[in-house]
């Protein structure tokens, strides 16, 4: 027999399976939802990881993170890093790599990254010149990234390429973003998308999410001031609409969130903050 004891224990151990699964929360009140994971890029406390590395995870740990962005593990090792991480709670998911047509160069990188256990593979620049781009940048790139994606997928990797403004620069056919979008195989190149930079290219987040559903694991998650100069802020102080964007994401299921403020004189009280805002914040 089904108690009322034994039905409520059911029903709580399947919420919080779900929870597990989906970094956005699918319990939902009143149709708001709540962001689960969170993470961030460590560039944004590259101080204090040199000064005290094992102290500033924690202390973001503590703030509500669980996943981070790494490009190279800290102590005497990966495994003894790794450990760690484990033991505080926070995970390594991506980390950078090399734009190269070496494919042995980009297999030592790949390799260390394989060392830290990690997911993705992220390419910050995809490109070989510094852009405006043109038609033929896009061609040599998103042969690049079909080519590096594949040497990302024999190491069981998964390849994503990260958007600055310039992809939404028009050139002689289109804009870059498209053509790389258009013209890399969906199944091995991927994009972390970056809210700011995305806006700060004219383009309008939530309709690029959509246009490429399916794309995009991982999300950038960093805001513009107001004003003219349009710079970096923290997330929640600036005013990208990220209840928008986070309620796009979460219909398209993505599953990781990464704080990111370039030129950050605090990295630690932007993480502070921003966790603080995006833990918070409700969304249809």
């Amino acid at each position: 027999m089904l108690t009322r004891r034994k039905f409520v224990q059911s029903i709580t151990a399947g919420v919080a399976a779900t929870l597990m699964i989906n970094p956005i929360n699918s319990l939902e009140i009143k149709g708001r939802r709540k962001l689960g994971k969170l993470g961030y890029i460590e560039g944004i406390i590259g101080k204090e990881l040199d000064a005290d590395w094992k102290s500033a995870l924690k202390e973001t740990v503590g703030y509500g993170y669980s996943e981070i962005e790494i490009g190279r593990y800290r102590g005497e090792s990966a495994k003894s890093f790794l450990s760690y991480c484990n033991e505080t709670g926070i995970k390594p998911v991506a980390g950078g790599t090399v734009f190269s047509k070496n494919i042995d160069e980009v297999n030592k990188s790949l390799n260390e990254l394989n060392e830290l256990d990690l997911k993705y593979a992220v390419l910050y620049w995809p490109w070989l010149g510094s852009g405006p781009f043109k038609l033929e940048d896009c061609k040599i790139s998103s042969e690049m990234l079909n080519n590096i994606g594949e040497a990302c997928k024999k190491q069981g990797l998964i390849l994503c390429w990260h958007n600055h403004n310039k992809e939404f620069i028009a050139m002689e056919e289109g804009l870059p973003f498209d053509y790389l979008m258009n013209h890399t195989d969906k199944n091995l190149v991927k994009c972390e998308i970056d809210i700011y930079w995305t806006q700060k290219g004219g383009a309008d987040p939530v309709n690029i999410l959509k246009k490429y559903k399916d794309r995009y694991p991982i999300l950038h998650m960093k805001d513009m001031a107001a004003g003219n100069e349009q710079d970096f802020a923290c997330p929640g102080s600036g005013i990208i609409d990220f209840p928008s964007v986070l309620s796009e994401a979460a219909n398209q299921g993505i599953e990781h969130y990464f704080v990111e403020r370039d030129n950050v004189v605090n990295g630690l009280d932007c993480l502070k903050t921003s966790a603080q805002y995006l833990k918070n914040l409700n969304f249809i």
